[in-house]
């Protein structure tokens, strides 16, 4: 019979590298990068730099996720959500995982700079530095963290944009916001459902310092509707068909519904809501923008 003790080291190490590089997460990025390149994609399809711009973007993400987890080790130990991840629970050496986190980012980098072009490599570096170097940081001293954390989170459609098309687009900046503006609501009823775990581990969040949740939810709807106004825009400009406008619409009035919802309720289960509303959200509205693009 095996002890208690050894449990923790029956994770394996793929498991390890995949929770390492947080790969739901990095799912996520790559969906939203492919939607950018089939977006700004013009003519037959280039599947060589289509493969290059999704495995370049892949890397990155993975090793931004490494980076952070390196960073923040200390940090998720002291919260319920994050101990278990193989930094926290020593499963895994610091050093391994730094170096694991600089060899993705730097190959993913190089190989989008070779294979697709500066502009996207730029992008990239740029969602890795921010955050890493801004956006981790930032969470211990200023709640207005999840306003630059929401930055890297929006470049990777405009990554896949620029790699298609080799320059910047208002459509590719529209993507941007749309994803920028997602992520607000998201992370706010992330923040609401754990703010004593944020709180316990020092992280400065909106939610820690507004225990009724009004703050919290408020600009949670706010960002609801500007969502809502932003993704009405590609089908106003003629961008995408009619189609697309009154699905977005039917979308974001849904979404912002929920929202409404965490503003009368102000509880766990609103934001819980919330939250899985977010996740449903992103790709049927993604999927609906591809499909009715002129």
């Amino acid at each position: 019979m095996k002890s208690a003790t050894a449990i923790p080291q029956e994770n394996s190490v793929v498991g390890d590298v995949m929770e390492l590089v947080k790969a739901r997460l990095s799912l996520l990025v790559l969906i939203t990068t492919l939607v950018g390149f089939l977006l700004g994609s013009q003519g037959p399809m280039n599947w060589l730099l289509l493969a290059a711009t999704l495995t370049g973007t892949a890397l990155c993400a993975g090793g931004a996720a490494a980076l952070n987890q390196w960073w923040e080790r200390d940090l998720d130990a002291l919260m319920k959500r994050t101990r278990a991840r193989p930094l926290p629970a020593h499963r895994m050496q610091p050093l391994d995982a730094l170096l694991f986190g600089l060899f993705f980012s730097v190959t993913g980098v190089a190989i989008l700079g070779l294979f697709t072009n500066p502009r996207a490599a730029f992008l990239a570096f740029a969602t890795i530095a921010i955050y890493i170097l801004v956006y981790t940081p930032m969470k211990r001293w200023s709640s207005l963290n999840t306003l630059v954390g929401a930055v890297p989170g929006a470049l990777p459609p405009l990554i896949g944009w620029v790699a298609a098309r080799g320059r910047y687009d208002l459509e590719g900046c529209l993507l941007f916001a749309v994803l920028w503006f997602w992520q607000m609501p998201h992370f706010l009823a992330i923040a609401w459902m754990y703010r004593e775990d944020y709180a316990n581990a020092g992280c400065v969040m909106i939610s820690g310092n507004d225990p009724r949740g009004d703050v919290t939810s408020r600009q949670a709807l706010l960002y609801s509707l500007c969502l809502l106004i932003i993704t009405l825009l590609p089908g106003l400009i003629g961008f995408n068909s009619p189609l697309y406008f009154f699905a977005a619409l039917a979308l974001g009035t849904a979404f912002c519904g929920f929202a409404m919802n965490f503003v009368f309720h102000r509880d766990r289960s609103a934001a819980r809501r919330l939250f899985f509303c977010s996740i449903l959200y992103l790709p049927v509205l993604l999927g609906v923008l591809v499909a009715t693009t002129r």
